[in-house]
Formats: C-alpha cells, sequence, structure tokens
C-alpha cells in the first residue's frame, strides 16, 4: 500500500453554498421558535455527513441552544430502538426515565413527539441524525412520525442525513449532486496543498475518477506518491483508494437474499466489456443466471421488478442498468476475488462461440486472470482492431496493457489506448491512459497524443511544439502518425494566426508519403502563403475536383478547406456537407466538431445564415461533449457572425465574450478576430459605426494587433463602412485607401462571388456624391450576379441612405423599401429595423416596429423617436448626426421638440423616461459595457 504523504482534510466546505443557505434558514426559524425538518439524502461520500456536522457547530456556536446527534451503528441494525438510544444518550441533561429505560421498554412515536417538544419548551432543539437509513425499522418510523409534525412553534427542528428518502416519505428532502468542476477543483487543491504541483494529466485523471465525489477524490488523491502526482511516475491501473466509498455503497446489499446478491455480481461483471453507461445484456444475464443455478422465478422476479434488488437494478428495454455507477464497482468489489474471477469465467464462457473468441469474451477472461499474462494481452490487443467501436478498443487496449509483463510493451499499449479514446472523443479517458505511461517510455506515439489533445483543448503553441516533436520521434518508423502530426502542426500554426510556422510544418510533410489530392492541397496552401497565388490556387483546385471520388473525412475537409481558400463557398459547402456524413457513417466521434465548425463556416460565406447557426449549435454541443474547448471557442465565433446577422445583440456579445474568453488563452488569433469582427458588425446593425471602426482597425490594417492572416480581408467591408458612416473616412493618412487597395488585390485572387461587389460598395462610399451612385449600381449589379439576400440588402441600405443624405427623399425609398424586404427575407432582424428607420425617415409609413416598440415616444414623428433613441443611449448631438446622415442642427432642432412633446428638461431626464417606458434598449448598453471591460 502506497503511504499517504501527501493529502489533508478540507477545513471547510466546497460547492455547497446552495444547501449551507437553505440549512441556515431552517435555523433562522428555529431561533425564532418555529420548527421544522428536513432530509439530506446523497450516495455515500457527497459531503452529506460533513453538511450534518457543520449544520450542527453552527447552531452551537452561533445559538448555544441544545443538540442532539446521533450517527447509525451498522451493527445494531436489527437492535429494536437503538437508533433513539443512540440519539438521546446525546442530550446534555438527564431525560424523563433516561434512555436505558427506551432500550429495554421502547418509546411510541407520540411519545418521541413528546419528548422532544418537552426538550424544546426550554431552548430551541435541533435534532441531528446521520445515516438514519442504517437505523433499526422501529427508531426510523418514530423519529420520521414526529418529525412529520414539527412545524410552526414547536422549537425543535431535525435533520435528517439518509442515503434515499424512502424511509421518511412526506418530509422536505434535499438531494446532493456530486460538486462542480470548480469545487471539485478547490477540494483537491486543498488535499495537496503543500507539495509540488500536480501533473496536469493527473490532476484530470483525479477528477474524472471521482466524478464530483470529495470522499472519493480525497481517498484516490490520498493513495499517490508525490511522484505519482507531479507526473514523474506512471499511475497505477486502476487508481486505488476508493475502497472506503464502495465498501460505504455496498452495505445496503448486505440485506439481500445470496441469490439476489448473485445476480447483482453477474450484472456488474457483463458490463466489463461493454461501453461505459451501455448497461448490461438482460439477455446474457438471464443466461448466465440459469447458468449460476438461480431459479427462473427469482431471475423474472430481480430483473422485471423495480423492488427485486432494493432499487439496485432498473431496466430500461434489454438493457439492465445499476441505479448509481459506483454501486456497480462496489459490487464487484465486495465479491470476494474467487468468487469474482468464477463470474467473468462464467460469462466468457457465454460469450464465446466457434472460431477464435469475440473481444467482449477476451474482455472477461482478462477480467478473470489472477495476474499478467502476456499470451491473453497479445490476443486482446490483437481483437481491437477496426471496424470495433474506438471506445471498444480503448478499453480492450487498457485491459491488454494492464496484463502486460514488459514495462515497454505495457507503455505503448496504454498509449494505442490513448489514442482510440481520443478518436472516440472521450478526452478524459486519452489523458488517463497517458497518465498511466511512464515519461521514460513515452516513445513518439505518446507525444503525438498529447499534441492531438492540446489541438483540440489546450494552448495550440504547445500543440505544435508536441506535433513537431513527435514527428521527429515518429519519422524512422511510423510514416501515417508522421503526417498526421505535420499536419496537425500546420494546422495549430493556422489557429495561431501563424503563416510562417504554417509553413514550416507543411514543408516538413514528406510528399513521398502523401497521396496525390493530399500533396496537391499542400503544395496548394504553401503556393498561396509564399506569395503564388495562381499555382496555387491552380493546385488546390486539382484537390477539389477530387473531392467526388474522397471517401475518408479527412481528405473531405481538406476539399472544403480548399474551396474556401478559393473562395469558391458553394463547392465548400457540398465538401463540408459530405465530410459530415461521412464522420456521422464511419466515424471518429472526434472529428465531428470540425466537420460541423467547417460545414457552418462555409454556410456562413455562403449566406446561408440560419443553416449556419444550425450546424454550429450542434457542433458546439458536440465540442463540449468530447471535450474539445478549442473546437468550442471556434464554434462560439461562428455563432456570433450568425447572431451579427440575425440577431439579437445579446446573443452575438454572449457568443463573442466566450469566443474571445477562450481565444486568449489557448491563442486562437482566428476565433479572435472573428469574434471581434461579428460584434463589430453588431455595432454597425445597431447604428454604432464609431465602435465598430475603433473594433475593426487594429484588425484589417498593419501592425502588432493585426487579424488572422486568412480571415481579416473579410472584415474590410465592414471597416470601409464604419470609418465613413463614423465621418472619419479622412482620418489615418491614407490608411482607409490601403486597406481598399489590399482588398482590391484579394479580389482578384478569389473568386467569391460575393467579393466583387463589396468591393464595387467600398469603392461607392469613398466616391464623392457625383460618382457614388454608379459605384452602388457597380455593386448591385455583382450582386445580381452572385445572389444572396444580406450583402444586397446592405448595398441597398447604403445606397438608400446616401440618396437621402443628398436629399433626394423620393429616389430613396425605393433601394430602403428593397433592403428592408430583403433583411425580412434573411432574418436580419436588427437589420431590418435600421432599414425600417431610414425608411420612415424618407417620409414612408412602415409596419416594422422600431426598436423601441410602443411607449413614450409614440407620439414622435420616427425622426424625432431616433433621434431619442440615440441620445437616451449617451451620443452627442455631433454623433447623432453621424449616425442619422443629418446636421447637426437638425439633431438640436428635433431634440427642442422631442423635449417639448415628453415634457423633459435634460438629456439625463429622457434617458430615465425611455428607460421606464421601455423605449430604449438597456441590453446595448449592457453589451456596450461587455465589450469594453
Amino acid at each position: 500500500m502506497t503511504p499517504s504523504t501527501t493529502v489533508h482534510s478540507p477545513l471547510r466546505l466546497y460547492g455547497r453554498s446552495g444547501e449551507l443557505a437553505i440549512l441556515e434558514t431552517l435555523l433562522g426559524r428555529l431561533r425564532a421558535g418555529d420548527g421544522g425538518a428536513l432530509v439530506l439524502t446523497s450516495p455515500p461520500g457527497l459531503g452529506r455527513t460533513a453538511l450534518l456536522r457543520q449544520t450542527a457547530s453552527h447552531y452551537l456556536q452561533g445559538h448555544g441552544g441544545p443538540v442532539l446527534y446521533a450517527s447509525a451503528a451498522p451493527a445494531e441494525r436489527r437492535l429494536p430502538y437503538s437508533g433513539l438510544h443512540a440519539l438521546l444518550c446525546s442530550a446534555p441533561g438527564p431525560l424523563p426515565g433516561g434512555p436505558d429505560t427506551i432500550l429495554r421498554a421502547g418509546i411510541t412515536p407520540g411519545g418521541l413527539l413528546g419528548l422532544l417538544r418537552g426538550l424544546g419548551a426550554e431552548q430551541p432543539l435541533l435534532v441531528c441524525v446521520d445515516d438514519a437509513h442504517a437505523w433499526d425499522p422501529d427508531s426510523r418510523a418514530a423519529l420520521g412520525f414526529a418529525a412529520r409534525r414539527l412545524g410552526a412553534g414547536s422549537r425543535v427542528a431535525v435533520v435528517i442525513g439518509a442515503a434515499d428518502e424512502t424511509a421518511f416519505a412526506g418530509l422536505p428532502a434535499l438531494r446532493l449532486g456530486p460538486l462542480d468542476d470548480d469545487a471539485a477543483t478547490a477540494v483537491l487543491d486543498r488535499l495537496t496543498e503543500g507539495t509540488a504541483d500536480v501533473d496536469p494529466v493527473v490532476r484530470s485523471e483525479l477528477l474524472r475518477e471521482a466524478a464530483g465525489n470529495p470522499r472519493l477524490l480525497a481517498g484516490l488523491a490520498g493513495r499517490l506518491t508525490p511522484g505519482q502526482l507531479a507526473g514523474r511516475t506512471a499511475l497505477p491501473y486502476p487508481l486505488p483508494g476508493a475502497e472506503s466509498v464502495l465498501d460505504a455503497h455496498a452495505e445496503h446489499l448486505d440485506g439481500l437474499s445470496p441469490d439476489t446478491r448473485t445476480l447483482l455480481l453477474l450484472a456488474a461483471a457483463a458490463e466489463e466489456h461493454e461501453p461505459d453507461g451501455a448497461g448490461a445484456d438482460a439477455a446474457l444475464l438471464l443466461r448466465a443466471g440459469a447458468r449460476a443455478g438461480l431459479a427462473p422465478a427469482h431471475l423474472d422476479r430481480v430483473l422485471f421488478a423495480p423492488a427485486g434488488t432494493a432499487g439496485a437494478l432498473q431496466r430500461a428495454g434489454s438493457r439492465v442498468h445499476f441505479s448509481h455507477p459506483l454501486l456497480r464497482r462496489a459490487v464487484l468489489h465486495r465479491a470476494p476475488p474467487g468468487r469474482r474471477r468464477a463470474v467473468h469465467d462464467l460469462l466468457a464462457g457465454l460469450l464465446t462461440g466457434p472460431g477464435p473468441a469475440p473481444l467482449p469474451a477476451l474482455v472477461q477472461r482478462a477480467c478473470a486472470a489472477p495476474g499478467p499474462d502476456a499470451a491473453l494481452a497479445g490476443r486482446l490487443e490483437a481483437a481491437a482492431a477496426a471496424p470495433r467501436p474506438h471506445g471498444e478498443r480503448s478499453a480492450a487496449l487498457a485491459r491488454a496493457a494492464a496484463l502486460s509483463t514488459d514495462d515497454t510493451l505495457r507503455a505503448a499499449r496504454f498509449t494505442a489506448a490513448a489514442e482510440q479514446a481520443r478518436l472516440a472523443g472521450d478526452t478524459g479517458r486519452a489523458r488517463a491512459m497517458l497518465a498511466r505511461v511512464g515519461p521514460h517510455l513515452a516513445a513518439g506515439a505518446a507525444p503525438f497524443v498529447r499534441g492531438m489533445l492540446a489541438l483540440r483543448d489546450g494552448p495550440v503553441a504547445d500543440a505544435r511544439e508536441a506535433l513537431l516533436t513527435a514527428a521527429e520521434l515518429l519519422a524512422p518508423h511510423d510514416p501515417r502518425r508522421t503526417l498526421d502530426a505535420l499536419f496537425g502542426a500546420a494546422e495549430a500554426a493556422w489557429d495561431m494566426g501563424d503563416a510562417v510556422a504554417y509553413l514550416d510544418a507543411m514543408h516538413r510533410i514528406p510528399v513521398a508519403a502523401t497521396d496525390r489530392p493530399m500533396a496537391q492541397y499542400r503544395a496548394g496552401m504553401c503556393a498561396v502563403l509564399s506569395g503564388h497565388p495562381d499555382r496555387g490556387h491552380a493546385l488546390l483546385r486539382c484537390c477539389l475536383d477530387s473531392a467526388d471520388r474522397a471517401e475518408d473525412a479527412g481528405g473531405l475537409l481538406r476539399a472544403g478547406a480548399s474551396a474556401l481558400v478559393l473562395g469558391e463557398v458553394d463547392a465548400a459547402c457540398r465538401a463540408g456537407a459530405r465530410a459530415l456524413a461521412v464522420v456521422r457513417t464511419r466515424g471518429p466521434e472526434a472529428l465531428l466538431p470540425q466537420a460541423l465548425e467547417q460545414l457552418a463556416y462555409a454556410e456562413l460565406r455562403a449566406g446561408q445564415h440560419a443553416r449556419a447557426r444550425a450546424h454550429a449549435l450542434e457542433g458546439l454541443h458536440a465540442a463540449r461533449r468530447t471535450g474539445q474547448q478549442n473546437s468550442a471557442t471556434h464554434l462560439h465565433a461562428v455563432l456570433a457572425l450568425a447572431a451579427s446577422v440575425e440577431g439579437p445583440a445579446e446573443a452575438c456579445a454572449a457568443h463573442a465574450d466566450a469566443a474571445l474568453a477562450g481565444a486568449g488563452p489557448h491563442g486562437l488569433a482566428q476565433a479572435a478576430t472573428l469574434a471581434t469582427w461579428a460584434v463589430a458588425r453588431a455595432d454597425l446593425a445597431a447604428g454604432r459605426p464609431g465602435e465598430a471602426a475603433a473594433r475593426l482597425g487594429p484588425l484589417v490594417l498593419p501592425g502588432p494587433a493585426t487579424g488572422h492572416f486568412a480571415t481579416r480581408m473579410l472584415a474590410v467591408p465592414c471597416y470601409v463602412e464604419a470609418m465613413v458612416l463614423s465621418g472619419r473616412a479622412d482620418e489615418g493618412g491614407g490608411e482607409l485607401d490601403v486597406a481598399v487597395a489590399e482588398f482590391a488585390l484579394w479580389t482578384a485572387r478569389t473568386t467569391d462571388p460575393q467579393v466583387p461587389a463589396q468591393l464595387a460598395r467600398c469603392r461607392a462610399l469613398l466616391a464623392p456624391p457625383g460618382e457614388a451612385a454608379a459605384r452602388y449600381e457597380e455593386a448591385l449589379a455583382h450582386h445580381d450576379r452572385a445572389g444572396g439576400d444580406f450583402e444586397r440588402a446592405r448595398t441597398l441600405l447604403l445606397h438608400g441612405q446616401l440618396l437621402r443624405r443628398l436629399r433626394r427623399t423620393r429616389e430613396a425609398r425605393g433601394p430602403l423599401r428593397d433592403a428592408l424586404v430583403a433583411f425580412e427575407r434573411c432574418s436580419a432582424r436588427v437589420w431590418a429595423e435600421r432599414a425600417g428607420g431610414e425608411l420612415r425617415a424618407a417620409g414612408e409609413a412602415v409596419d416594422v416596429p422600431g426598436p423601441g416598440g410602443p411607449g413614450p415616444l409614440t407620439g414622435l414623428t420616427p425622426q424625432q423617436q431616433r433621434i431619442a433613441r440615440c441620445v437616451a443611449e449617451g451620443a452627442t448631438n455631433r454623433e447623432v448626426a453621424v449616425r442619422l446622415s443629418v446636421s447637426p442642427r437638425t439633431v438640436d432642432h428635433h431634440l427642442r421638440n422631442v423635449f417639448a412633446a415628453l415634457g423633459v428638461r435634460s438629456r439625463t431626464e429622457l434617458a430615465r423616461l425611455l428607460d421606464r417606458g421601455g423605449g430604449t434598449r438597456l441590453q446595448d448598453r449592457d453589451e456596450k459595457n461587455r465589450a469594453h471591460p
């Protein structure tokens, strides 16, 4: 046994503030002279006892009142009234008749109620009972009877801790759940305080294995040496230290009949070869039970009746599950080793047919093995191959590693188990398997798996270095993984926004190891980023053309990326949809978030915002399920871009905040660029061009804060619009002209059909009034050829604004009306409100409500309403003039009329009036505060 030299007991409760608040409310009522009862229920180890003790201690220290406190003694379960005897023995003073009388003669439930009320008559009394489910039945019944009758004026409060509320039905119950990640991490930090830093992989494995159970976490951490905690020594498999929690789970099964306990052991053993959470096959259990000599009637009663196993087993169709995962482990832990091995042998025989033993049978043989078995380990490893699911292969390889007699072979098999778990989307298990690989035994495969895990959930700069190192180690003997490592390193560099590092990784890829489409992709991307776009585009188009013949998800994703670089967004959507179909059908699960992300991004580029949102939301759920935080960050950025079109502004801000929060620590430059662009586009929609320009300037202009090399050009049209609408087109010494010139060069190199229209729109914004109309007509002609409602509507909106500013109001109504209809057609609600406001200002009645809706502004003209809202948001007269394309004197004139009509005397009063009446959007200001902390 490993000595416990590294662990301390927590000095306070973590993650239980809500439960403590409920208990404090009960104590507050007790101090005021009222009573009550509460049942705290939870499986063993979740802190029920600690909560009871803290409640009793808090009442003693804060009030000084009497407390009766008792914990159950399982050995006295069959002794009548032993529970009440222990409780009353804790009384601070003598009791009428004494506790021993109760043990001899018993006490009626009414007698206990009267006794407790008598004790509370002098001072409010707190009664705490822990593990009441383990009391004798008479004591439980009397306590439940009394607790149900303690209410207002009783001056007695009862807090009962139990495994479940069955024996105390009718009483208020509070069920404790597992600790959340933050609380469990805090517990682990306290447990390991004073030791060297805990290795992140070891920390992750301890938290995963404990699953929010603080007692289990303390047991696991307490059995590890300092070297194991620091990651210098491989972790044992399985982790020791769960014995006390498993014993506590198994205690309430001790009263079951021997035949029922046998069936529970069969059910627990039958889950060993199944995926996590899949349960056991009921048909297999029936066969195994019959082979073990159990009567058919007993099998039917136990398997088909909920009460047959005291709630331990639950039936769901053809599967049988344990009510708690630790309960299954407790059954296996409590069984004698010889009996447990015999059950596994029995199941292995039932699972073995003619021919080679299938993988489930080999897993059962491995569970039955008394010690290391090199031959059986080799058979398991051989059976853990395609087409079996990655999760099953990972579990089998872990078993093979545990049976291995050679340290190097054991490390290789744990590494292979980690890789299969990663492909299955189980990053927690993948890290757990890596923690079993000693640092001195980690060959190239282990750094490869670590790098791929970091690529999806870690700093991408670290992932790049790990994958480059892995490629060097793997190159002499594993060309396939070498290729995957270098492509992974290139992807990490792309996410970082480091074009030089991307080229470095791609140039290291040996051409001889690639197939033709892969070689074309590599050469094409290198040519584009090296300043040879024509040659690069030709190669990427060849790679894209091969997508029709591609059958693997990786090849289709590369084809989709080629299409995006080329600007062929429709082809990118088709390739992305095919890649998603392949991943859904054949896996691996780990690629699902990337497939959904690429498809959603392609759909955004194609103007299919609703589809993009749906796919990005599904990808976000998949990324969270598979523990891929970096993918979740990218998908938040995509969702922010979709919300900047469809709204609401709060959704855009929330997704952008989440993207930026994840992008910073992990160095995800592309996600940061897209999220910032999304917020700026939402600013434009809300009529805040100054803020939009401030956000976009650093992204699109050269400098240390410039945006991602592959996406910054996409934001240039928004930047030009923001600078012109905010009246800053002449600032920066020609920087705006430089940005447009660079955008023009990029336009010549891409086939994205929207880009020529956006370039013409930029030139229209910068052109003198006499030339602008022709530029807008040119842009609209491009839009007609390209299709897509949203970008065309933006051009129409800007054209209409220009005409209205030139006082050509009647002419302005046509493009503004068309813009409004197009925005409504693509569900761009905020943009439709802006177009509707412009159309109202041009003198045309519009059914679309303004952003304020009905309220204090109802009696004002449309132009007065717009000015009032802008002023209430804090804009100066000059800022309002720029935003609405009118002169400051016009704003001043309308504002005086607004004050008179509403009966206010200042801007502050106007803002307060609109806040009360709902005429302005406070959430927009909250969005500003979130964006500028």
